[in-house]
């Protein structure tokens, strides 16, 4: 039968960089992994990012929906018909707000017997846990029915601050095996089974956010994708983009996670819908992104002359 791993946390947390862990992890050891990426918008921007890892035709991309409410059928779906595989694994990435107790509650049920139950694994940043100001109580209810808890973000923290985080961590959930990234075990968690662990009762709207995207046009250089970052409000926790800088032939991919900071890097092929800004989280709208871009190009034609 085959293992479902599904990978939730917080925006930013780490959750892309566990899957692609995952998936050379896998790879190596004889395993043929199937992957579902979700996201509010553009989810096939992510899933180009893994190609370098795996067949594109073993990654779906499920956009725009709620995969803990109105999206289970379609990934229940998209589950169901994935082929089968010696050694297959499938895994599952949720969309940053997800509400990761409805999620293993939905999936659960009418998945096709050729599956063993999912399992679910949460990325927690230790550095920014409990740090959401209102988005407290979603980041928490996103560690409840986890089976393994995986500590992300360590660096720059003390030894205090990990020890308070891990006793949280415990409280909420004293099932669950708390892991570094270095430490995951793949034959572990396939060996898995979902945890016993009571939920506390949690408001689903308030994981339901808003978000937007926009064309985006080449950018003249790099401090336009800075400045259009600093420029959206902090309201915005979750920034990415992807656009040509310059004569460049090739695409830059940048992200803003919901501390502020700002990665850029290279882009793992060409955009299927074309450059792209996307931002999740309150004031998400497009008039606004459509100012951003406009003042971050005449900034830029200011500064070339």
């Amino acid at each position: 039968m085959e293992s479902i791993i599904t990978i939730v946390g917080f925006l930013g947390a780490g959750k892309t960089t566990l899957l692609r862990r995952l998936i050379t992890n896998y790879i190596d050891n004889g395993w043929m992994p199937f992957i579902v990426l979700n996201d509010y918008e553009n989810a096939n921007l992510d899933a180009l990012q893994l190609t370098d890892k795996i067949d594109p035709n073993h990654i779906r991309a499920l956009t725009g929906s709620c995969i803990c409410c109105s999206g289970i059928n379609e990934l229940r779906n998209y589950v169901n018909r994935i082929p089968e595989r010696i050694n297959g694994i499938t895994l599952i990435e949720a969309n940053g707000t997800s509400d990761a107790c409805s999620l293993m509650e939905f999936l659960c049920v009418g998945l096709n017997d050729r599956f063993l139950p999912p399992i679910q694994v949460s990325v927690v940043d230790v550095k920014n846990w409990q740090k959401r100001e209102e988005h407290n109580e979603l980041e928490s209810n996103q560690i409840q029915v986890s089976s393994v808890i995986v500590l992300t973000h360590i660096e720059n923290t003390t030894a205090n601050r990990q020890a308070l985080v891990i006793k949280a961590l415990k409280a909420l959930n004293p099932f669950a095996k708390i892991i570094t990234m270095g430490a995951i075990d793949i034959n572990l968690l396939s060996e898995l089974v979902p945890s016993k662990n009571k939920a506390e009762v949690f408001n689903h709207q308030k994981a339901h956010w808003s978000s937007c995207s926009c064309d985006l046009p080449n950018l003249p250089d790099l401090d336009c994708i800075y400045n259009i970052c600093q420029a959206l409000p902090k309201s915005m926790l979750r920034v990415k983009g992807c656009t040509k800088i310059g004569i460049e032939e090739s695409y830059t991919y940048f992200e803003r996670t919901p501390d502020g900071e700002v990665f850029v890097r290279p882009f793992n092929g060409i955009p299927i819908t074309g450059s792209k800004l996307l931002t999740i989280g309150p004031k998400s709208k497009l008039s606004l992104l459509k100012k951003v871009i406009e003042e971050s190009l005449v900034n830029a034609n200011a500064r070339l002359l």
